[in-house]
Formats: structure tokens, C-alpha cells, sequence
């Protein structure tokens, strides 16, 4: 696998951390099937993405569909020959209270940020088995999966549920030499700057600062590459020290 160009299929990445992840992997030569649902979004990411050393090709494609999974890993082969990493990194940042949350609003959040993730990562794993040369799977999970918060209940618990697929399947896969891994982004500014860091987090976290999308995107870069090639069913956090940090006077 390392003497050919890599593949990779990363979803939601029309914009923030996912299309920072595209944009490091074309910046490495990789050919990227750019998955999002708002189709002209990711149109425009991958036309910004098309004078880089790699190949953007831009897909539109709702995660939620979980019976497309194999036909969209198909897509990517037929346009790159393999599949040799996949990023699961679509999902949504919503929000509701405990006592005003719904069976409706529950499913939207479980479909979109885990029951995708898990298809799509089934179908790709079937594929790189196919193919007999191993591969890297990559979740994009959250902080939120660590510890509890506010009005974060089914966000929370999406991304819980992501920690522990990526230690499933990296247990599953691992026969297969593929490496599941996940990163744990912290508060990152998608936005551009436009809002304070929560004093909540502030107060927490060594680092002090909104991460960068470009941050979170080298780690799944680390993750999905051949460097990585003796660690899987872990999750890196990105967070400024968020996770880890306890009583910080002293």
C-alpha cells in the first residue's frame, strides 16, 4: 500500500474539520471521495482542493442512508481502483435538554453520528478485506463521548458510542491488519473566530484556546497514514488538555 497513491473516503466534508482533513490528504497526493450532504458546498471544496498535488472528487451523499453505504464505497474504487482509508466525520453539534428531548430529535442525532459511521465503516472494511492489504479506519469522535455535559445527552452519547466502535472493530479488523482509531476533537473554532471561548472551558483547559480545524486534521492524518501502523481501538485527543485536566492550581 505504500507504494501506490493513496485512497481515502472522508465524509462531512463540505466545511470545518472534515474538509480540513481532505484538504491534508490531497496536500499529501491522496485521491479523496469528499462526502457531504450539501451537495454545493462540497462542490466548492472540491474545486478549491483541485490545484493540490492529489484528487478532490466530490460526492453528495446523507450519512443517515445507511443502504447506499456499499454503493458509495464502490464509488470511490471506481474512481480510484482502491479503498485504502476511510474518515468517519460527518455528524451534527445539536442540542436539547434532557426534559425537552425527543424520541424524533434522539434518532437524528444516533442515525447521523454513529449509525452511519458504523455501515459505512462495515462497508469499507468488507472492501480493504477484499483488497487482502490491510487499511485505516478513522472515527472522528468528541470530548463530549468522555464526559458528561449540558443539553448534550444524545450528542454525548453518539459520540460515546463511536469510542467504543472504534475499540470493537479495531478488535474485529485487526486479523485483517485494519487499524481503527479515533480522535476526540475539544472546542474548535468552525467558525472563524467569531465567538469566546467558554469560561467553563477556559477555566479547564491547560491550553487556553479554540483548537483549529488544521489541528484536529493532523491527527487523522497521523491516524490514516503508514506511520500509524502499530496502534489501533485508541482514541487521540485533540483538546488543549481538556480531557486530562483536573485541579490546575497548585
Amino acid at each position: 500500500m505504500s507504494d501506490t497513491v493513496k485512497s481515502a473516503l472522508v465524509t462531512g466534508t463540505a466545511r470545518g474539520i472534515g474538509r480540513a482533513i481532505a484538504a491534508c490528504m490531497v496536500a499529501e497526493g491522496w485521491s479523496v471521495l469528499l462526502v457531504d450532504i450539501d451537495g454545493e458546498e462540497n462542490d466548492r471544496t472540491a474545486a478549491e482542493l483541485a490545484d493540490g498535488p492529489g484528487r478532490a472528487l466530490a460526492v453528495t451523499y446523507d450519512v443517515k442512508d445507511t443502504a447506499a453505504a456499499g454503493a458509495l464505497v464502490e464509488q470511490a474504487v471506481a474512481a480510484f481502483g482502491r479503498l485504502d482509508v476511510l474518515v468517519n466525520n460527518a455528524g451534527i453539534m445539536a442540542m436539547k435538554p434532557i426534559l425537552e428531548l425527543t424520541e424524533e430529535f434522539w434518532h437524528h442525532v444516533i442515525d447521523t453520528n454513529l449509525t452511519g459511521a458504523v455501515f459505512l465503516a462495515q462497508a469499507a472494511a468488507r472492501q480493504m478485506i477484499e483488497q487482502g492489504e490491510g487499511g485505516h479506519i478513522v472515527n472522528v469522535a468528541s470530548n463530549s463521548g468522555i464526559f458528561g455535559g449540558r443539553a448534550r445527552t444524545s450528542y454525548g452519547a453518539s459520540k460515546a458510542g463511536m469510542i467504543n466502535m472504534t475499540q470493537s472493530f479495531a478488535i474485529e479488523l485487526a486479523e485483517h491488519d485494519i487499524l481503527v482509531n479515533a480522535v476526540a476533537p475539544g472546542p474548535t473554532d468552525t467558525f472563524g473566530g467569531t465567538r469566546e471561548l467558554m469560561a467553563s472551558v477556559q477555566a479547564r483547559m491547560p491550553l487556553g484556546r479554540w483548537g483549529r480545524p488544521e489541528e484536529i486534521a493532523e491527527v487523522a492524518l497521523f491516524l490514516a497514514s503508514d506511520a500509524c501502523s502499530f496502534t489501533t481501538g485508541h482514541v487521540f485527543g485533540a483538546d488543549g488538555g481538556y480531557t486530562v485536566a483536573g485541579i490546575l492550581e497548585g
